[in-house]
């Protein structure tokens, strides 16, 4: 009866395997560059970060200015000016340069506001594209959907469904 039960087996995954073996993955790809580049919330995010760079660099370019200036005076008239006049100037020009790497550590360093706000705005847009991507995948019946942006060196265009993506990001857009 053993016997019987192990060859019963064995036939079974010797019919059976070449079926599982060759079950269809269906696998489709989207170009991320092309959603970041044409989805309207990207852009939008794009041009508020923007904007803020611009307000820092203007004011650490002053701030940059205003060091320049107070050296250059100091180095003019170092030599027929006081001890006392030197030691205070040395020490503002001490402290800008002091506060100019705080400005920079605090808008575009690691944790700065910059960073902080980059983060929050790509991680709304983020998880709507995540929302999309997933809305695409169930729809239409794809097993995985690989970024064709970041390694794909070919795909089927039959496989991309980037517009269908947009498409939905645009719906999702529509709701909110």
């Amino acid at each position: 009866m053993t016997r019987k039960m192990i060859m019963l087996v064995v036939l079974l995954g010797v019919v059976l395997l070449p079926f599982s073996a060759t079950a269809q993955v269906k696998i489709g790809f989207v170009a991320s560059e092309r959603i970041r580049a044409e989805y309207e919330e990207f852009r939008d995010a794009e041009s508020q970060l923007q904007v803020e760079f611009r307000k820092v660099q203007i004011e650490y370019q002053n701030m940059v200015a205003k060091l320049d200036s107070l050296s250059q005076d100091f180095e003019t008239q170092r030599l027929m000016s006081s001890p006392e006049w030197r030691r205070e100037k040395e020490k503002e020009i001490t402290q800008l340069q002091q506060n100019i790497q705080i400005y920079q550590q605090q808008k575009v360093g690691p944790e700065g506001e910059l960073y902080r706000k980059q983060t929050e705005l790509e991680s709304v847009i983020l998880t709507r594209v995540k929302q999309a991507v997933d809305k695409v995948a169930i729809d239409k019946g794809y097993d995985y959907i690989l970024d064709g942006s970041v390694s794909l060196l070919y795909g089927k265009p039959t496989h991309d469904v980037t517009d269908d993506v947009l498409h939905e990001l645009r719906k999702i857009g529509a709701e909110d």
